[in-house]
């Protein structure tokens, strides 16, 4: 039996970041993970994140992934992978199934740790339905995996089940892979994600139909429709109301629960905690069960963003370090008060894990009559969004117009703004606003930045009957200069015509592309995408 100091469980955001920071410290460590790559869920991410720039703002998900790689190899982390950790047993004994790659087979092998760390991540729910089992139906997190791991498209025509976070990212890289959205449906009366990223999905065309499910897929050998119907105040389908669509791939983001089974077979201590997203291990305040030794980070221990999971790790193996006597207590509650300090700008605001579930719209919440909106349908119109402090429709010369209007943690855009224009604070859940006192250049670093793309630089004055609207355009082919098409508003339908007078893609802004259409002047506070003709 092989003896190691630290077993960590699963290279994912939380494992990973929790063996960096143990071996930072000294520790013998060893990760073990069933999958052919490390990494986790980060590789699958093409989106930018969310926070500051503690918490990776701005960085796309598998930037962030080959960052912990590199750091992870050149501290000599040893990572196992093809290795599925079968349980965990007395004395912090774990019996792994591993691969050998010379031979191709697999051999089982034991391992004693004087510490573990579970960091499994958490799998997708599913919801039956007739033929929910027809090929085609498939987990967001499997059609990510085929786009954005595999080259492959899912399907031509998508049903997306779900408008959490999950679903929304997806349903964008869906639409980027070049397959057609249908319909994204939920079965609550308002959206479950962020308000920025259902309104980038609603200005491409995507209908959305809340308070509505999936009934019913049709098809032998492959999904060829979908049927969906309204649901009553107890989510129950409403008899009369099915519509059918064209579609070949119904798409399932309805959740995750977290792969506890682990804790579970180790004796911990388990409870049903909803908030946390199921069955998950009793914790302490250090995120150690009730098995000592053994700890839990990241999704297993309640669903939340790979930012957050990121912190957990590394926080997890402080404390593991210090009971090993790596680092002693006073410098673990330095690094401790930092890490709960990091956790505690991403959980704060309307999306928090302590206000899930909540039905009160968290009214404290700035921007709260908008935000309802938002969640309500997924975008706003102008009537709606007009006076907003930020929005500043009127104000004549070019200037940022920002369109995030809900208590997110996130600042990158007070970071890019290099002459002061845009101002969010210390709280990195305020929401954006615009400092009057300091001129835009229209630099558009801005609106490269923004991680929700959510803001607009505007001008006005850009010639006689004419405004430009510049925004980030992450779609292939690539727009050009001298393109003419229709310019869409914030629910994808056409306002006007619009033709792209300048298209940006600097290594300044993450080579995100931004690109400038001119409208007629009437249109400019509707106009917000724009699609070729």
């Amino acid at each position: 039996m092989k003896r190691h100091e630290l077993i960590v469980i699963g290279a994912g955001p939380a494992g990973l970041s929790a063996a960096i920071e143990a071996k930072k410290n000294g520790m013998d460590v060893i990760v073990f993970d069933e999958n052919s790559r490390p990494g986790g869920q980060l590789f699958k991410q093409i989106h930018k994140f969310f926070g500051s720039k503690e918490h990776h703002a701005k960085e796309r998900g598998f930037m962030i992934g080959r960052s912990l790689l590199a750091e992870a190899k050149e501290l000599g982390v040893r990572v196992e992978l093809n290795s599925t950790v079968m349980g965990i047993y007395e004395n912090k004994e774990v019996t792994v199934k591993m691969l050998d790659s010379s031979s191709g087979t697999f051999t089982v092998h034991h391992y004693k740790g004087d510490y573990i760390i579970i960091a499994t991540g958490a799998a997708e729910n599913m919801i039956p339905f007739k033929g929910w089992d027809t090929p085609g139906v498939i987990g967001a997190g499997a059609a990510q995996a085929m786009m954005n791991l595999q080259g492959v498209q899912p399907g031509k025509k998508i049903l997306m089940v779900g408008s959490g976070n999950v679903g929304l990212v997806v349903s964008f890289q869906l639409l980027q892979a070049g397959c057609q959205v249908v319909a994204v449906i939920d079965a609550a009366p308002r959206v479950g994600g962020y308000g920025v990223h259902a309104s980038k999905v609603a200005r491409t065309g995507v209908p959305f139909y809340l308070s509505h499910t999936v009934v019913e897929a049709k098809g032998k050998d492959h999904v060829t429709s979908a049927v969906i119907a309204q649901v009553d105040s107890h989510f129950k389908p409403i008899q009369g109301t099915e519509k059918e669509l064209d579609v070949d791939t119904i798409c399932i983001a309805v959740g995750l629960s977290p792969m506890s089974q682990l804790a579970s077979n180790a004796t911990c201590k388990m409870a049903l905690i909803p908030a946390k997203g199921g069955n998950v291990a009793v914790l302490n305040e250090y995120g150690e069960t009730s098995v000592s030794g053994i700890y839990c980070a990241g999704d297993v221990a309640g669903i939340e963003e790979a930012s957050s999971a990121m912190i957990q790790g590394k926080c997890v193996a402080s404390h593991v370090c210090m009971k090993a006597s790596y680092i002693d207590e006073d410098t673990f509650t330095t690094k401790y008060h930092g890490f709960q300090a990091a956790l505690g700008d991403l959980r704060q605001g309307m999306f928090a894990p302590k206000n899930k579930g909540r039905n009160d719209w968290v009214t404290t919440d700035e921007g709260y009559p908008i935000s309802k909106n938002l969640l309500s349908h997924g975008s706003v119109t102008e009537s709606e969004i007009k006076g907003f402090p930020a929005a500043y429709y009127e104000k004549q010369g070019i200037h940022p117009v920002i369109e995030c209007t809900q208590n997110i943690p996130c600042n990158p855009c007070q970071e890019a703004c290099k002459f002061g224009c845009i101002m969010v604070g210390s709280n990195i859940t305020k929401i954006p606003a615009i400092n009057e006192e300091k001129k835009c250049y229209g630099c558009g670093m801005c609106v490269a930045t923004c991680s929700g793309q959510a803001i607009f630089l505007v001008n006005k004055e850009a010639e006689p009957g004419f405004a430009t609207v510049s925004f980030p355009y992450e779609f292939l082919p690539l727009l050009k200069k001298g393109d003419r098409g229709k310019a869409l508003d914030r629910s994808g339908q056409p306002v006007c015509d619009a033709e792209i007078v300048d298209v940006k893609q600097l290594p300044a802004m993450d080579k995100t592309v931004v690109v400038t259409m001119k409208v007629p002047l009437s249109f400019v506070n509707s106009a917000r995408f724009f699609k070729a003709v």
